[in-house]
């Protein structure tokens, strides 16, 4: 299938930007590859509504006409969480029965939309987005892509594994209780949850509207911190969204507050326990002093939410769609959660304020110590059975490190801090007062970067995407670059892939030939090396694509040994790249090993580990 062609590069927006301006693809053919990913066999419990193959092709085809220069993010694929309005599509909460059709989209979303983005598709959650474990919607439970036993977290579930799957570059969720921050550390993914009033919430279905938060997941820090440049801003429509922006610097002191060890709770995890302490130790390293902190006033502020008069105002969220419907059919553990807010009472209600209150008093000295506040994101992580068998309990452990932050009117950035020995991800949770975005967002990215290898539940690396402590060039300005593809031993990880890293090569993308080449093995050659020829009755073979400036192709060319040259080859998605390909006099003698689909494969099946460098 041509849509093959970019089935394994990276969907993170600088490798996309490098791609776009060297020419190897189009938003057309990048279309075209997510169409064919979504018809295969991914998980259907991600998606409630996509946008339809024809409004996709027609999208690309609009952005083609008016070009990249304007647009910072030109043919980036999103998606939306399915609370979030759309003009056009259905909004359904995770609830058939509340389901309408948009009449104006949500400004976050319009905002991504006109600056070039390409929105896929509405994603899965916890119903009326209540609830941190993934699995309280109708449309079924969006797997854990590290282990289909395990929770995805939630209620941003769909949103989370989109992006871990690579099937969008990032993706819109919410977060009032910790939605957006879960279930990025359950998916090895970036969570942004901006302070309260930053992005605007109209068009969203609230929970608890004095509190919900518009939350981004993204493969990497630094796409998160573009998707905020684009979504933040005063909204005059939205009363509680915020008229000035303040920028808070943060790390200044190098100081940052972690739990006191009684205080740290894991309900038994000894990995997670592990895996926090490994943290801390990364931090450490990269010098930063930890402060261990009085957590208790942060879970006095979060049992508020569950246990006070926020449940009223989640009721009050859905109060006249569930006068209007008594036959509509919640998730139980859903109805049973929000009906609780329908007894709360006036005196109640002032008092759960005034105990908040006086809690942000207390804690806002602390601010004074510490520059931010250092925590796991979750607990542990369950398995769906556990969480069958107890819904409510298991979820109000997840919160045991989100549930405050909304009501502290923080900001906060889930990030990836490795793995445990079973294989799943375990992420860490930086949160500051208002306006601390941008700062935390670049101490989380230096973490992840010193902790963690791929992105998300892909084979991408992290390493091949820039950090925000490197100032991103504008991919659209015209470079002085040369697109070459390579089957052979340039390829990552093999013994001439030194000849283009080190004259500045850089990869693009991981993709394929079109079904018309025959791949040899020239044994004699020193390491061996393959030849590429052109032959309708061929196969499809794996390449890569990198970029190598012009100033150094001349020495490149240098090292390409006879029956060796540089050609044009098809790609699978109809493209054309500057390629190796091998002259067909010297094929006499050489080993075919086309039906290996590339140079890899072959050495993996004769087991010559040592050429692979």
């Amino acid at each position: 299938m041509k849509t093959d062609a970019v089935k394994l590069h990276s969907l993170d927006f600088a490798c996309l930007k490098r791609i776009y301006a060297g020419g190897a693809l189009t938003p057309s053919a990048l279309v075209e590859t997510l169409i064919a990913r979504r018809q295969g066999d991914g998980d259907p419990a991600v998606w409630i509504n996509q946008v339809q193959d024809n409004q996709l092709r027609a999208r690309a085809a609009e952005l083609e006409i008016c070009g990249p220069e304007e647009l910072p993010l030109f043919g980036i694929p999103f998606a939306v969480k399915d609370n979030i309005d759309v003009a056009g599509m259905p909004t359904t909460a995770a609830c058939p029965e509340f389901t309408y059709i948009a009449e104006e989209t949500a400004p976050a979303v319009q905002r991504l939309l006109d600056a070039g983005a390409i929105l896929i598709g509405k994603t899965n959650l916890d119903q009326f987005a209540t609830g941190l474990t993934g699995c309280r919607s109708p449309y079924g439970s969006p797997s854990n892509p590290f282990n289909p036993d395990y929770i995805s977290g939630g209620s941003s579930s769909g949103s989370a594994v989109a992006v871990a799957q690579g099937l969008v570059s990032f993706a819109l969720g919410t977060d009032t209780a910790g939605s957006g921050r879960v279930p990025a550390g359950f998916n090895n993914i970036v969570g942004l949850k901006p302070a309260p009033g930053l992005v605007s919430t109209r068009g969203l279905v609230p929970a608890c509207r004095s509190l919900d938060c518009v939350s981004v997941f993204a493969l990497t820090c630094g796409d998160a911190s573009r998707v905020l440049e684009v979504i933040a801003g005063f909204d005059a429509a939205d009363p509680y969204s915020c008229a000035e922006r303040v920028v808070t610097e943060v790390g200044g002191s190098g100081r940052f507050g972690i739990p006191r060890p009684e205080q740290l709770e894991f309900f038994g995890d000894e990995a997670s326990a592990v895996a926090f302490t490994a943290a801390i130790t990364a931090f450490t390293e990269s010098g930063y002093t930890p402060v261990e902190i009085d957590y208790q006033p942060f879970r006095e502020v979060a049992q508020l939410l569950y246990q006070g008069p926020w449940l009223a105002e989640r009721y009050l969220s859905i109060e006249e769609f569930l006068g209007s419907r008594a036959d509509a059919e919640l998730v139980p553990v859903v109805s049973e959660i929000i009906q609780q807010g329908a007894t709360i009472s006036g005196t109640e209600t002032f008092r759960g304020l005034h105990q908040l209150q006086a809690l942000r008093q207390q804690l806002g000295l602390i601010w004074n110590e510490i520059d931010f506040v250092v925590t796991p994101t979750a607990p542990t992580i369950h398995t769906l059975a556990a969480v069958a068998d107890d819904p409510i309990g298991l979820n109000d452990q997840l919160g045991y490190y989100t549930n405050h932050v909304n009501l502290l009117g923080l900001c906060a950035i889930a990030a990836p801090c490795g793995f445990f020995p079973a294989g799943l991800p375990f992420g860490i949770t930086l949160q500051a007062p208002a306006g601390a975005e941008s700062g935390l967002l670049k101490i989380a990215d230096q973490i992840h970067r010193q902790t963690t290898q791929t992105l998300g539940a892909t084979p991408w690396r992290l390493t091949d995407t820039p950090s925000l402590a490197e100032p991103e060039p504008d991919a659209f300005i015209a470079t002085e670059t040369l697109t070459i593809a390579v089957c052979g031993g340039h390829m990552q990880g093999l013994p001439l892939n030194s000849d283009l890293t080190s004259r500045g090569g850089r990869l693009l993308a991981v993709t394929r030939s079109a079904p018309s080449y025959r791949l040899y093995a020239f044994a004699q050659m020193q390491p061996p090396r393959p030849g590429l020829v052109r032959d309708p009755d061929g196969g499809s073979i794996s390449l890569e694509l990198w970029t190598l400036p012009l100033d150094q192709v001349g020495t490149f060319l240098a090292t390409v040994p006879s029956p060796l040259c540089i050609g044009t080859i098809e790609l699978a998605d109809g493209s054309w790249s500057q390629g190796f390909l091998c002259e067909s006099w010297a094929l006499t003698g050489a080993t075919e090993i086309t039906a290996h689909g590339g140079w890899r494969a072959w050495l993996d099946s004769i087991g010559a580990d040592e050429q692979r460098g």
